[in-house]
This record gives structure tokens, C-alpha cells and sequence, in this order.
């Protein structure tokens, strides 16, 4: 892990203290000069099963930088006394850095999502960023993860974005990632949003910080899921009073 920046720690689960401008251009820095990086983007759902898995907790101990990906990051480092700067998604990051590649004919492998939706994503990358090299994809319904690690080596790209979902994303980029020195970034459900099948919050729901609760709208599904977050919030209380040791 780099050292370079402040870490600030929320529940367990080091954070790194930068904005969407630093991130990004530190990954252009970092490509530039063929260095290896591991992203992790975290939400508190991630903080929690991380809690309760030791051996997660350990593969997020090894990324170069961790983000706060989700406004209850951002508000339980503020109740801890160490805030963050800024919320850093995923989604976010990966637009900025597709528009990098694009810009600088960088080559990119995309992992992850339903095969429908992977041939999507492909098709809007083709179309969106025409200068981007496409180094090769897969979906991330496999049996054989070999198989794609033998892609990504021979290929060599300069970015690696996985979008199988937490843990299993980042379970596979600690195992591969010495196979190329790459950008190597797990991006959840972003697949899903960059080929429409998926819609992202429009702006106001973003700049009230209730994305959550629009994507329950569309996914009512997630509702147990979406119950992490009134636990988290009561586990950062317990941790600003004394009353949670770790």
C-alpha cells in the first residue's frame, strides 16, 4: 500500500483521505509510469461484511487506495472526528478514466456482469470512446478464472476493471493482479449502467445523497441489503462513544 496519502480509518477499514481530481490524476500518474495499482471503491455495506470476514479484510489491507464510495462513508468519518473530503464512486472514477484512455488510446480489459450486458457495455465503449483500445472482455458468469487470467496476461493492458461484485471482485484482482501492471479497479454494477440496462440517479437525487434510495425504487429486491446501512450508522455511534473497541 502507498503511504503517500492520509488513511482514515472507519470501522476497521483504512480510507483514503483524497478527492476525485487527486484520484484521478494519481492514476494517470501511476499508468504513466507502468506502476501496479489496486482501487477498492467502499460503501458501508463493504465495511460491514469486511467486519465480519477477516479474510476480505485482509485483500482491502492490500489496495493502494480505497475510496469512499457512498454519502455514509462520508458521514461516519465526519462523526468520527476524521472526515473525509469527498465521496470518490466507482462509477465516477471509471467514466474519468475510459475518458483517459480514450484521450490517450490506452488499452482496457473488462470484466464482469450478465453476457448480454457485457456485449452492451462493449458495444457503447465502441461507440463512446472510439479510440480506447479494447485489450479484451468477458462476463462474469465462469467457471475457469485461469482462462481470463491468461487473457489479461497476454494482453497486458493498461486498465483492469472487474464488475463481478464485492467480495468476488476483489478476491480475484489480489490473486491476478501481478499479471500486468495495470490500473486494476473493481466497478460493482457499473456494466449495467454503462449499457442502459441499469439507470443511474439523475443529478438531484445524487446531490441530495438519497442515490440509495432511488435505486430501491428500481430494485426493491435490495431492501434487505439497504438494511446494512441503519447497522452501520449505529456501530459508528457505538465507536464515537467508547462503547465498540474495534
Amino acid at each position: 500500500m502507498l503511504n503517500k496519502y492520509e488513511q482514515v480509518n472507519v470501522l476497521g477499514v483504512d480510507f483514503t483521505k483524497i478527492t476525485n481530481n487527486e484520484l484521478l490524476e494519481q492514476l494517470k500518474l501511476d499508468n504513466q509510469n507502468h506502476s501496479n495499482r489496486f482501487v477498492i471503491t467502499a460503501n458501508p455495506e463493504i465495511v460491514l461484511y469486511a467486519r465480519d470476514h477477516p479474510e476480505y479484510l485482509a485483500v482491502l489491507k492490500l489496495a493502494d487506495y480505497t475510496t469512499a464510495d457512498g454519502i455514509g462513508i462520508i458521514k461516519g468519518a465526519k462523526i468520527l472526528k476524521t472526515p473525509l473530503p469527498e465521496r470518490v464512486t466507482g462509477f465516477d472514477t471509471l467514466g474519468s478514466l475510459l475518458k483517459f484512455a480514450n484521450k490517450e488510446q490506452k488499452s482496457v480489459y473488462f470484466l464482469g456482469a450478465k453476457p448480454e450486458t457485457i456485449k452492451k457495455t462493449i458495444n457503447k465503449i465502441h461507440h463512446d470512446y472510439p479510440t480506447l483500445k479494447i485489450a479484451g472482455y468477458h462476463d462474469g458468469y465462469f467457471t475457469n478464472d485461469q482462462e481470463i487470467a491468461t487473457e489479461i496476461k497476454d494482453s497486458q493492458p493498461d486498465f483492469v476493471f472487474v464488475a463481478l461484485g464485492f467480495p468476488k471482485q476483489e478476491f480475484f484482482i489480489a490473486k491476478y493482479r501481478q499479471l500486468t501492471p495495470a490500473i486494476w479497479m473493481g466497478v460493482g454494477g457499473s456494466f449495467d449502467v454503462l449499457a442502459g440496462t441499469v439507470k443511474r440517479a439523475p443529478i438531484f437525487w445524487q446531490k441530495h445523497h438519497i442515490e440509495w434510495l432511488y435505486r430501491l425504487f428500481q430494485e426493491p429486491s435490495r431492501f434487505w441489503r439497504m438494511l446494512a446501512l441503519p447497522k452501520y450508522l449505529i456501530m459508528i455511534y457505538l465507536k464515537k462513544f467508547g462503547l465498540l473497541k474495534t
